[in-house]
């Protein structure tokens, strides 16, 4: 089977699900599929997607693995406590060919937050992994390792990256589980010290790499539903997120409602309490000139802060930025798709997103108009009104 354990996901998970479980117990949540990808025909795969979620929901976690979790310095007891209960539900997800007969497939997940939130990540790398072994019967490992390489060497022989910090965030566009794993080996290997960690927790436990993540758009979103007001939402959930976490965990991200709206709510206050931020949309090179700008504008060092780059880079888009940046503040990099997935083959775009919490739409307002996933015309429309963020 794809997944044998239910730590092969990515930690901000669990960060998010432990917030879930201590503020926010009783949400009702709703998550949708969506293949950005022209022309890909996803129907075939619907049986074997079915039967391996029906294994997932299976699943638990064991002794070891909840051990390691609490070993984790922000992971709490009780939480721990509720993972040794804790069991996916089929009842919660659907899979279906799209009614559109478009060759695109349904992936419906409806329940409550903190019996669903688990589904996402490993769900994405059933699809993905389905799909690879129904298109490339024999794939092309040594190309995959010839470019692996390249982009090693690209890191590794040039004297002036030593500081370059690189992570792993592919788990959910991976090529296979298999291939996943061996690419991490690959990278803390040959990149050494360069090479910073995994978002991936069961390879960070099998491996003894470190496990990195924070927060993911789905939380943020959710607070539209569940603060107090619209327009606080960003603060609130940055507040929330401060009072579980007490300053660890502080990456903060910036691109729910644009960065001009993440800017504007970021504050002296949070420019302080938080490590830094992440970028997921938009110019990264206009983002982090726009940070380091805020933070010296609230008489915060930059150099004392952390930008995490995490969009759609590639190697070369790396070195960029860190040349870039790297005299000016703390950088660090999280490459998904084009580490775990790059064999030759033209990777999937498939992404699921939390579309309602408690029966309201939510959605988030990327600086990638493309990226946005919201069914709901007239939200979306109030949504940018109250953001003031243009249409």
């Amino acid at each position: 089977m794809i997944i044998t354990s239910l730590l092969d996901t990515d930690l901000y998970k669990f960060t998010m699900m432990q917030v879930v479980l201590h503020h926010f117990p009783g949400a009702q949540v709703e998550y949708r599929f969506k293949c950005r990808n022209e022309g890909v025909d996803l129907r075939p795969c619907v049986g074997a997607i079915q039967d391996e979620i029906q294994w997932l929901c299976s699943l638990r976690f064991s002794q070891r693995e909840l051990d390691y979790l609490r070993s984790l310095r922000f992971i709490k007891s009780d939480f721990v406590d509720f993972l040794g209960l804790f069991q996916m539900n089929a009842k919660y997800i659907t899979v279906a060919p799209s009614p559109k007969d478009n060759g695109e497939i349904d992936i419906v997940i409806r329940g409550p937050w903190l019996h669903t939130i688990l589904f996402e990540v490993p769900v994405l790398a059933i699809v993905n992994e389905i799909y690879f072994r129904e298109t490339v019967r024999a794939p092309d490992y040594a190309e995959g390792r010839r470019r692996l390489d390249e982009k090693i060497a690209l890191v590794a022989g040039d004297p002036s990256l030593d500081g370059i910090r690189i992570a792993d965030y592919g788990t959910r566009r991976r090529f296979s589980r298999l291939w996943h794993e061996e690419v991490l080996l690959a990278c803390r290997s040959k990149l050494g010290a360069r090479f910073a960690g995994t978002s991936n927790v069961m390879y960070a436990l099998q491996h003894g790499i470190t496990p990195l993540g924070t927060m993911a758009h789905e939380y943020l979103q959710a607070c539209q539903a569940l603060g107090p007001r619209l327009r606080d939402t960003q603060v609130f959930g940055f507040e929330t997120w401060a009072r579980e976490y007490r300053g660890d965990l502080g990456i903060a991200l910036s691109d729910v409602y644009g960065m001009s709206a993440f800017l504007r709510d970021f504050d002296m206050y949070f420019c302080k309490l938080f490590d830094g931020a992440r970028h997921d949309s938009g110019d990264p090179y206009d983002w982090g000139e726009r940070l380091i700008a805020h933070y010296e504008a609230n008489r915060v060092d930059p150099k004392t802060k952390t930008l995490v780059f995490s969009d759609a880079l590639t190697f070369p888009l790396m070195v960029q930025l860190y040349q870039r940046f790297r005299d000016r503040a703390r950088v660090a990099f999280g490459i998904g798709t084009n580490l775990t997935n790059d064999l030759g083959y033209t990777p999937l775009q498939i992404v699921i997103k939390m579309v309602r919490c408690n029966g309201q739409p939510v959605a988030k307002l990327s600086d990638t108009p493309a990226k946005n996933m919201c069914d709901d015309e007239a939200y979306l429309k109030y949504l940018r009104q109250v953001f003031q963020v243009e249409g």
